[in-house]
């Protein structure tokens, strides 16, 4: 157990994993160093995770009230780190680029199921690690405006 006093940051992010694609994360760091990760699912069975949105939101609306209440220090960040971030912009316009010429190379070539294919798995992709970089954009925040797109 840890004092509000004691919290010395708190990272709200978007982590969806193969068995819960709406999951989120908050890691809570103490000034000594530990760190709590909690996050929106819990395991119900081996292979089946059960989202706890609700309860998971009103646990970090109310812990940022408490230290509001507390009068923290705390830093409050939201989304990937600028590095991470940045890395993962860079890897989607690689793989952007890829698909892209091999669409074009698979026109040129007469090979238009192919092009259809790529082009429907680049829309998939798009949407699907798209929202995932959509929300994770590195940002601060205070406590009185939680990042709605980090909160289920």
């Amino acid at each position: 157990m840890w004092p509000y006093s004691e919290i010395s940051a708190i990272r709200l992010s978007y982590r969806p994993v193969w068995l819960q694609a709406h999951r989120f994360r908050a890691d809570i760091r103490h000034y000594g160093g530990a760190r709590l990760s909690m996050l929106s699912t819990s395991w119900q069975t081996a292979a089946l995770m059960k989202p706890q949105d609700h309860d998971y939101r009103a646990f970090i609306t109310k812990l940022h009230a408490r230290l509001a209440k507390a009068g923290t220090k705390a830093r409050f960040e939201g989304g990937l780190g600028r590095k991470a971030y940045a890395a993962a912009l860079v890897l989607l316009a690689f793989i952007g680029f890829a698909i892209a010429g091999l669409v074009v190379r698979a026109l040129v070539t007469g090979q238009f199921a192919g092009a259809l294919f790529l082009t429907g798995f680049a829309a998939l992709f798009a949407w699907q690690v798209g929202g995932f970089v959509r929300r994770n954009r590195p940002q601060a925040y205070d406590l009185e405006h939680l990042p709605q797109a980090l909160l289920p």
